[in-house]
């Protein structure tokens, strides 16, 4: 099988995504398959980006794996590998203001189908990482930790991760005082210090608790920074 493989040799079994989901959707006739998933469901700032990857058959993509077990020079090199070796990639983004009105899990089913919708091959399969998506138009599987059993999750998983970490190295040029740079809107120890010291910024998700908690409080609205 191909993907990207490594042997535990203390169990001597292999590990990471292949692409068995993928061979079995060929067996059904299906061959335009596209992995998709998503990155930034957690953070109290920014967008959620959704990415769908076809990657042709037998495709070995050595390294791709989960973007959260990959370091970020290897995700910005293995993004470029995807970029070159993929038949189609599409990329969909749902915004801060669209989280705080659907709620995260449909502004993440909202920037999945935008994914779907501009990929550059129209893919005739799904396999989506975890989430459900409904009256498709072409057939879906939902995987559960499929980013660490698909190669082309493995794969969506990099493209969107990279794409939303550049978009928010963009917006730390806008906010420098909240260092988007480092944590990249996730709500580490630094980024809830600089959210106390300097209210909410205009990418803040609203909704999330330490936005909203700092919203409600006396003068939250005043504070929050434009």
């Amino acid at each position: 099988m191909s993907g990207a493989l490594s042997t535990d040799a203390s169990r001597g079994h292999i590990v990471g995504p292949t692409d068995e989901f993928e061979l079995e959707a060929r067996r059904r006739g299906y061959r335009c398959i596209a992995g998709l998933d998503e990155a930034g469901r957690g953070p109290l700032a920014g967008p959620v980006v959704a990415a769908a990857v076809i990657l042709p058959s037998r495709c070995r993509l050595v390294g791709v794996n989960d973007s959260k077990q990959v370091s970020a020079s290897d995700r910005e090199r293995l993004y470029e590998v995807i970029l070159a070796r993929a038949r189609g990639i599409g990329v969909g983004i749902a915004t801060e203001q669209e989280i705080d009105r659907l709620n995260i899990l449909e502004a993440t089913r909202l920037a999945m189908r935008r994914a779907v919708e501009s990929l550059t091959t129209p893919a005739d399969c799904l396999l989506i990482d975890a989430v459900t998506l409904s009256n498709l138009a072409i057939p879906s599987r939902s995987i559960i930790k499929g980013d660490t059993l698909s190669v082309s999750i493995a794969a969506a998983s990099i493209v969107a991760k990279v794409t939303r970490d550049r978009l928010m190295e963009a917006h730390h040029q806008t906010y420098p005082h909240y260092n988007f740079l480092s944590h990249k809107g996730y709500g580490t120890e630094e980024h809830l210090q600089r959210l106390a010291q300097h209210g909410p910024c205009a990418i803040h998700r609203r909704t999330f608790a330490p936005v909203a908690r700092l919203l409600s409080g006396p003068g939250g609205s005043l504070r929050a920074i434009s």
